[in-house]
């Protein structure tokens, strides 16, 4: 005869809907119960090997933001069970780079409340903006700075493809591939040990750094000097580096910005990813008529910060290869 449970063990259904209402310790409890029976639907689609590893972890990360669209919460583990066969048909489509975190739509809400806009009411994204999301971003700072940086563009932003990230990164494709690995490995293992704990305000962090952005393009279309809330923002040790970079030489970020401006080329932030050092401003970008090098339709800054100063920026143009406008 079987032992019965304890009766202080939670069910699935209790579970989620613990999950749902933001409690990041139940979310956690659930996907350690289900881990198995997940990766067992891995290894019956693509074998054992990475793959198989590389796609529960992309599922685990997509349960994690995806949540609040179980209708029956007692289904959990079938819900579950299909994140995985989704993440794996995925990876099977070769002719395809699908980021395996979804919920992209979620994140740009979150902004657009942080701004005062009108709040989103899917379930998931309740859940986003309590402690769900700072526990995912209280992971994602655990990281080491190069596996953080390729986990913040694959999902979160819209430079998703790993040709993009290579060029933000400037290194080759399979070392983006290998870092997307193993920090999708680290966050399983620092998900698992820091359900219960208190994590950083992610929304605040967001907030804040929209606020930077939309203040620095504002001074430099003035031509005035920064703001004194975002003076220490840009200390004359910023660099450029990457395209706009000059071998040898130090280029500070603010001369690259006027020259910009000057050709009548103007930014709009469109979204805005953070963590404490590494920050993603990603840009509208609107051309007067007639220019002869009309810079690309979107660009995103990447800000390397140490104690919340710039100390690097690189500028990406993501896309298709396309020749890098002149500003001199």
């Amino acid at each position: 005869m079987a032992t019965p449970l304890p009766l202080t063990t939670p069910t699935d259904e209790e579970l989620t809907r613990r999950a749902q209402a933001g409690e990041a310790g139940a979310l956690g409890l659930l996907l350690g119960r289900h881990q198995a029976p997940m990766r067992a639907v891995a290894l019956s689609l693509l074998g054992y090997g990475p793959d198989a590893e590389d796609a529960v972890q992309d599922a685990a990360l997509t349960a994690l933001r995806r949540i609040g669209d179980v209708r029956d919460p007692a289904a959990v583990g079938p819900w579950l069970r299909a994140v995985v066969r989704n993440a794996c048909r995925m990876r099977l489509r070769a002719d395809r780079e699908t980021p395996g975190l979804d919920g992209l739509d979620g994140l740009r809400a979150l902004d657009r409340t942080a701004l005062g806009g009108p709040a989103p009411d899917r379930p998931d994204q309740i859940v986003d903006r309590h402690a769900m999301r700072d526990w995912i971003w209280g992971a994602v700072e655990q990281l080491p700075e190069q596996q953080r940086l390729v986990l913040m563009l694959r999902h979160f932003s819209g430079i998703t493809s790993y040709q993009d990230i290579a060029a933000a990164c400037e290194v080759p494709v399979g070392t983006v591939r290998s870092r997307l690995n193993q920090a999708r490995a680290r966050m399983a293992e620092v998900l698992a040990t820091t359900a219960d704990q208190t994590h950083i305000d992610a929304s605040t962090l967001v907030q804040e750094s929209r606020h930077e952005a939309v203040a620095t393009l504002a001074a430099a279309a003035r031509g005035a000097g920064l703001p004194r809330e975002i003076a220490d923002l840009w200390p004359r040790d910023s660099a450029m580096i990457g395209t706009f970079a000059q071998p040898g030489a130090h280029v500070h970020p603010s001369p690259v910005m006027r020259r910009i401006l000057d050709k009548g080329v103007r930014q709009h932030v469109r979204h805005v990813v953070a963590s404490r050092d590494i920050t993603i401003w990603e840009m509208d970008v609107t051309n007067p008529v007639g220019i002869e090098d009309p810079c690309p339709a979107t660009l995103a800054w990447v800000m390397f910060r140490q104690d919340r100063r710039v100390r690097k920026l690189r500028v990406v143009f993501p896309g298709p290869p396309r020749r890098v406008p002149v500003l001199g």
